[in-house]
């Protein structure tokens, strides 16, 4: 005990005992301890003055926050349907048998546990897996044996081979972004060069929409911050990449990391701001170092700090907060509670984050490509961004593909680029349909290949899921039902209730128990989920379900032509004997019910 004092005790105070920095402290209490038992949650309580059901709550909302011990090494196999159709559950039973371990338990002798998690974000080098926190990529059974190898041994992971941790960009295709041979400062130079004004002018002649899937105009965005009552004004870049099949952000926190510092500072000159925050998911957090030494860099250079770049008065920071495990904080509202130190709960608007955001200032959200992008609205000028892509998606999208397709990874076309032109880039011949936008966004059926990805006709946030003829609509259906009732938040009745009710149909279903009323009954819940859920996960969970019943409905119904019910007795002649022993009709229309039931 006087141990777990010390080590929240020193933890707490490097935070300034500030309860906003809860789960911070949480996870950095964790990585010493290994997990959090009651005494040290009590402990984090009584120190940061907080009700210890608070503390309680917030590490009990995160699932890289364990309450109890996890094993010295947790391995987390990606279940992202790409990494399922890659093999990634006969991999981890490999592993779990030759560990002589149960999934989803702790070994006997407390050394490991074996799980799945939502998803890696490795989706274009899969199957995945993350093994304390560093992520495994292209497993194959060979890899499987020298794991398990590694860890009877005891091999503390930080000495296993290099190789094993080998993560690609896998660019594929380079426009106006990853092309960009942009020094560090020369876009503020720009923006600073224009002014205020001028700058926020030249982003609305850009029409520049946030790349998260929304498709917000980024200036109005910037503009409501800035003339938001109070003066300390934050921006927050959102780096909590977790939609299934979305790698893209991973790709410029690893390569292009100067790009997506320089757009939140060129909003930090829009706006005012004085303090900006990346969010930075907990699959990612292998990337953690590598992104503090590039803050230290543009600190040292001038580019972050007081008086960046010589100007009086442009005094801008950023400090990076981890996430711990939670797809709802992509939503940013559930965003800004858990960079409070709070469960990942959105809000309830309005009022919006530009005018109360984090601890109640205005604050501008951005994701890691929007902001990157800012870059060369700076560079080229506001109207020259606008003159690529449509006219209502301007500029370039960064796709990340991956299924069944001979080259996955990430490629960069204007706005308007056809479905089929991406299927071909990518080496994809046999196409039945695509996923864009990852779980939550639309199945694009064969037919449906000449449409264009844009805010107007296909938005997406960057995924870009590719199946072939060999696969089960069902089937991708149902994993991203499963995704969408692990990943609920559980704040509102209709999503908590709504996500498992439709899990559960999908596997009865599934299991060659379902029957034709259950379609109906489908169909009912996910009206429910879209017209009464609290945020956007909610509403956007029925959508893999809504797309296969209408484009591949017989993916349904073959699972129901294949059920052939056997009664336990002949009803007919039950009915006939319940009308003549009893001379009564309510026990044979009881039987009359179960029979039309049945059929």
């Amino acid at each position: 005990m006087p141990g777990i004092e010390r080590c929240v005790s020193e933890i707490v105070t490097r935070h300034g005992a500030d309860p906003s920095q809860l789960l911070q402290i949480l996870i950095q209490v964790q990585d010493v301890i290994g997990y959090l038992p009651a005494d040290c949650l009590s402990l984090i309580a009584e120190a940061l003055d907080l009700p210890r059901a608070r503390v309680e709550g917030v590490a009990g909302f995160y699932s890289f926050l364990h309450s109890r011990p996890v094993g010295r090494y947790r391995i987390l196999f990606s279940d992202n349907i790409t990494d399922r159709m890659l093999g990634a559950p006969a991999l981890m039973q490999a592993l779990c048998s030759k560990l002589w371990v149960e999934p989803g338990k702790l070994s006997e002798d407390g050394l490991v546990s074996i799980t799945t998690t939502s998803c890696t974000g490795m989706c274009d080098q899969g199957p995945a897996a993350l093994i304390n926190g560093r992520p495994v990529t292209r497993l194959d059974h060979r890899r499987i044996n020298e794991i398990a190898e590694l860890v009877r041994q005891q091999v503390p992971v930080s000495a296993w081979p290099a190789a094993f941790f080998n993560v690609e960009d896998n660019i594929r295709r380079r426009d106006a972004l990853l092309a960009s041979t942009a020094a560090p400062g020369d876009a503020l130079r720009a923006a600073i060069r224009v002014g205020r004004e001028g700058w926020l002018t030249e982003m609305e002649r850009s029409r520049l929409r946030g790349r998260g899937g929304a498709g917000f105009t980024t200036a109005v965005k910037w503009k409501a911050c800035r003339d938001a009552d109070g003066a300390d004004k934050v921006i927050v870049c959102n780096a909590d990449e977790g939609e299934p099949g979305t790698f893209k952000d991973r790709v410029l926190l690893a390569s292009h990391a100067d790009l997506v510092f320089e757009g939140m500072t060129l909003a930090a000159w829009a706006t005012g701001a004085q303090k900006g925050f990346m969010y930075l998911r907990g699959e990612y957090r292998y990337l953690l170092e590598h992104l503090q030494a590039v803050l230290e860099r543009r600190r040292a250079a001038g580019l972050l700090g007081a008086g960046i770049r010589g100007q009086a008065g442009f005094d801008f920071d950023i400090d990076i907060h981890l996430g711990a495990g939670a797809y709802v904080c992509g939503e940013e509202t559930a965003l800004l509670e858990s960079l409070e130190g709070k469960r990942g709960t959105p809000r309830i608007r309005p009022p919006f984050p530009v005018t109360h955001g984090y601890l109640g200032r205005p604050t501008v959200v951005n994701n890691v490509e929007t902001l990157a992008k800012t870059t060369l609205v700076a560079l080229e000028g506001g109207e020259a961004f606008a003159a690529t892509g449509t006219a209502q998606s301007t500029g370039t999208k960064l796709l990340s593909v991956s299924g069944d397709c001979a080259y996955p990874g990430i490629y960069e076309y204007p706005f308007g680029v056809s479905i089929e032109r991406v299927l071909e880039d990518c080496g994809a011949s046999d196409a039945q349909a695509v996923q864009a936008g990852g779980a939550s966004g639309v199945l694009i059926a064969g037919y449906e290949f000449h449409r264009r990805v844009a805010f107007e006709d296909v938005p997406t946030a960057g995924a870009f899921m590719v199946f072939d003829s060999g696969r089960d609509a069902f089937e991708i259906a149902r994993n991203f039902v499963d995704f969408f009732a692990h990943e609920s938040c559980g704040f509102c009745t209709p999503c908590r209730v709504g996500t498992s009710l439709l899990k559960g149909y999908m596997d009865k279903l599934a299991s060659g128990h379902g029957a034709k009323p259950d379609l109906a009954d489908i169909e009912w819940v996910t009206r429910l989920l879209k017209n009464a859920s609290h945020c956007g996960l909610g509403s956007s969970a029925p959508n893999p379900v809504i797309d296969t019943l209408v484009k591949f409905r017989p993916t349904f119904e073959r699972r129901l032509e294949s059920l052939h019910f056997e009664p336990a007795f002949d009803l007919d002649a039950a009915l006939a004997t319940a009308r003549r022993i009893t001379g009564r009709d309510d026990a044979a229309a009881h039987l009359d019910r179960k029979k039309e039931t049945q059929r």
